[in-house]
């Protein structure tokens, strides 16, 4: 936890109010058992009432300083945690970002929206706590037992044997929960994962009648949560009663032995009162800490979950010197690439080599699983790859700004992702200042404007989250134009004509050759139809390149292509 401590610089001068506030309250709090003390024994005892009004105008003085201190430090406490959780939620997303997929892959989605919000919320509990807590309970305890020796040193002989009790109470409670509390952060991931898959397959498990299946699947990881929670609950509940027991018996002891030592006339009624008082702050500074203890195992735990994503090295980054390309012109060429995904026991696409310029359509086709959508997710570096180079305009992807490269890419992934907002801002996501004029032109391109206009808002009709308002056709349609809006100089369609009747696919393909002739256009897709007229078609089978040419070249020398085209194609259309 002590690692994330240097977010809080930007608050070193309220984190230094609060302490120098709690060290006065501290103080305040010391020094009115002493005033009342005083008040018994010199004021009471001898009716002094002047002395007794005196006394306890400085009481209500000292009360009155303790109180503001208080409200004060309990504003900027407040203020400083909440401001400490913004810097590291902003910290944790700004490197999340800059993961490539291996690290999302590793780490998991569920479990970094879990380290974002919960685990943060308890390092903001704590720090809010501590704050507070630990300038207070150390000066309470020490001062106490200070205050309390100076009335009676022989009574502190009990506040002696009872320290050391509690203190054991607590290494113990808080040696037992430590591991406890690491587990319910792994469990809380694991909820949140199911919790996630089942919201985001809802469709799915309807559609194969699995809701009961699932059901059993939450209630087993919210059980395992509750178990482990109330495991730990369970032992930091027995603290409490521990602790006011040993005050309890503490209490007693110290009214026994202080009424056998103002009987036999070496203590005053007013020292007993006060050094009561005194054990009191000490037994509750003690609480103060234990509290803390409850605490600050489950904000460790999430404070190292943090620290292990805030320590993990993102496998793709800028060279240290960037290379330029001089002119952009968007020539793509793979050389003799081989990549192979973490863990895999087979590389996903071995040797594969092509080059595709300026004015061209290339194709990409094959069977399921042949490195398609890999050969694409390459490009952009998403991943780098084992072996090889990927050229983009004769200079290597990983000598360029991850920036600079991925600014002259329009992606259409295979699955279409939209976001919250309208349909105007989905397709300015190519281009934020893109001006109307172009986003009405990047739909007509894509195919999207008849439905557009039929919404109710037209351009302004907004996208419910995950685009589930519209349909598949239509968000493929949407990305289609966030990209063409782009106007890079690389096109990549990954399989992002595949919810489109083939009218739409014709028109659109039409469309995209008069709107990007100057581009470089990568097109991965199943169906023959869609390749048939591209300048190039590469066929994948199981990560390597089958064949390269036209369609009616392919036809002739590629086996694996023949097939494909006769799964899909008549005899007449093929001849």
């Amino acid at each position: 936890m002590f690692k994330l401590i240097k977010f809080l610089k930007p608050y070193r001068l309220p984190v230094a109010i609060v302490l120098v506030l709690m060290f006065i309250q501290a103080l305040t709090e010391l020094y009115l058992p002493s005033l009342m003390a005083d008040i018994v024994d010199t004021g009471i005892v001898k009716g002094d009432t002047a002395y007794i009004v005196r006394t306890g105008a400085v009481m209500l003085g000292v009360a009155a300083l303790g109180t503001i201190s208080a409200v004060i430090a309990g504003f900027f406490s407040a203020r400083t945690a909440m401001g400490f959780g913004k810097i590291l939620r902003d910290r944790l997303f700004a490197h999340v970002e800059s993961f490539s997929l291996h690290e999302f892959d590793s780490l998991g989605t569920a479990s970094l929206i879990t380290r974002t919000t919960n685990d943060i919320t308890q390092i903001q509990t704590v720090a809010m706590m501590s704050l507070r807590l630990f300038i207070t309970a150390p000066i309470m305890a020490l001062g106490g037992i200070i205050m309390a020796v100076s009335e009676d040193p022989e009574l502190s002989w009990v506040i002696v044997a009872a320290v050391p009790v509690l203190s054991l109470a607590v290494f113990l409670v808080a040696g037992r929960s430590v591991p406890l509390f690491k587990i319910i952060q792994s469990k809380l991931d694991k909820l949140n994962q199911v919790l996630r898959e089942e919201l985001t397959g809802i469709r799915v498990i309807r559609a194969f009648n699995r809701i009961e299946h699932e059901r059993q699947r939450f209630v087993r990881a919210n059980a395992d949560l509750t178990d482990t929670s109330i495991r730990v609950n369970k032992i930091m509940a027995a603290l409490m009663p521990l602790m006011m027991l040993v005050m309890n018996l503490t209490t007693i002891a110290i009214v026994w032995f202080g009424g056998l030592r103002i009987d036999a006339g070496r203590m005053q009624i007013g020292s007993l009162m006060a050094f009561l008082q005194y054990a009191m702050q000490i037994m509750f500074s003690m609480i103060m800490v234990s509290m803390m203890f409850v605490l600050l195992p489950r904000a460790a735990a999430s404070s190292a979950r943090i620290n292990q994503v805030l320590d993990t090295a993102p496998e793709i980054h800028d060279p240290p010197r960037a290379k330029g390309t001089g002119a952009k012109r968007g020539f793509l060429e793979f050389l003799d690439v081989t990549f192979r995904y973490p863990g895999a026991e087979q590389p996903a696409i071995r040797h594969v080599s092509f080059s595709a310029g300026p004015g061209e359509t290339t194709a990409i086709i094959g069977g399921t699983g042949s490195g398609k959508s890999t050969l694409i997710h390459l490009i952009p570096r998403f991943y780098d790859v084992d072996s090889g180079s990927i050229l983009v305009d004769g200079v290597d992807v990983r000598e360029l700004p991850q920036s600079d490269l991925r600014s002259r890419i329009g992606l259409v992934p295979q699955k279409a992702i939209l976001f919250t907002g309208t349909i105007a801002d989905n397709i300015r996501y190519g281009k934020a200042d893109a001006s109307d004029a172009e986003v009405r032109h990047a739909a007509e391109v894509a195919q999207a404007s008849e439905f557009i206009s039929a919404m109710r808002d037209g351009f302004d009709s907004l996208i419910a989250q995950g685009g589930t308002n519209v349909s598949g056709g239509q968000k493929q349609r949407l990305a289609i134009a966030r990209a063409l809006v782009r106007r890079p100089e690389i096109f990549l369609f990954d399989d992002s004509f595949s919810a489109l009747d083939f009218k739409t696919d014709a028109n659109l393909r039409a469309a995209l050759k008069r709107e990007i002739g100057g581009a470089t256009l990568i097109i991965v897709a199943q169906r023959v139809s869609t390749v048939m007229d591209a300048d190039r078609i590469i066929v994948l089978d199981e990560g390597r390149v089958a064949g390269t040419g036209t369609h009616s070249e392919l036809l002739k020398t590629c086996a694996v292509y023949r097939e494909i085209v006769a799964s899909q194609l008549s005899e007449e259309e093929i001849a």
